[in-house]
């Protein structure tokens, strides 16, 4: 399961590991908490409205590019994400996570990502709030059957956008190449036609640095000492 803050998060952030998956027959959920409508980017949009149920389609069009089992997004407004109550976004990812019964949860970083955006920075928080509550008997137990996925990655990278402030991002624990999926991630993210300049502007980035996706694994069903992993699913049945 992959958690994320806006239309096209999915692609640019983690599209080389859903891909990669999804050519190994693992299942894929991706949860998305806004549809974008406050996006410097508009389109041909005249309206947020109107911006939003465009992104929404480009949503599900860059998710089918990558093979996702399953997506959704919600309903909650971008830029504004500080201002949502924890317990009930906290909510809404674990009846998620409870019913899709992942093995592996993948979100952003509490840095906010190559853009430091507080919006990636809650749902860095709230995912993170939802992993371990998954398993608890005492939250939400009117939502069954109780379920602990085994793993929870967050987001990191090697380098910075040059013309952003720079991230402090968590060192990485998993190196993985996506070199195999590199184009379908591209193609993925051709899909946000709306976001075409932020494609263009971020071109020579992915071009020295897109053969790689980095992960730190944060939490384990199982302690223990972790070593340079190159697949998310390293170890588990």
């Amino acid at each position: 399961m992959c958690v994320v803050a806006h239309p096209d998060d999915e692609c640019f952030g983690f599209g080389g590991a859903l891909a990669l998956a999804s050519d190994r027959g693992i299942e894929t959920s991706v949860i998305c908490m806004t549809d974008g409508q406050a996006a410097t980017h508009r389109g041909s949009a005249n309206s947020g409205v109107e911006l939003g149920e465009t992104r929404r389609k480009e949503f599900a069009a860059s998710c089918d590019v990558l093979g996702v089992t399953e997506h959704e997004l919600l309903d909650y407004h971008d830029g504004q994400l500080q201002n949502v109550p924890v317990l009930e976004a906290a909510e809404h990812l674990v009846k998620r996570m409870r019913r899709f019964r992942p093995n592996v949860v993948i979100t952003f970083g509490g840095d906010g990502g190559l853009n430091v955006h507080p919006d990636h920075m809650m749902v860095s928080f709230w995912t993170t709030t939802a992993f371990h509550w998954s398993g608890r008997t005492n939250r939400f137990p009117e939502v069954t059957p109780i379920f602990q996925p085994e793993r929870l990655f967050h987001l990191s990278t090697n380098a910075f956008l040059p013309e952003r402030h720079p991230p402090m991002p968590s060192p990485w624990s998993a190196a993985v190449n996506i070199e195999a999926v590199r184009e379908r991630k591209t193609e993925a993210f051709r899909r946000h036609v709306s976001q075409a300049p932020l494609m263009e502007r971020t071109k020579p980035f992915f071009a020295e640095h897109g053969s790689e996706e980095f992960y730190t694994l944060v939490a384990a069903a199982t302690p223990g000492p972790v070593g340079l992993l190159k697949d998310l699913f390293d170890g588990l049945a």
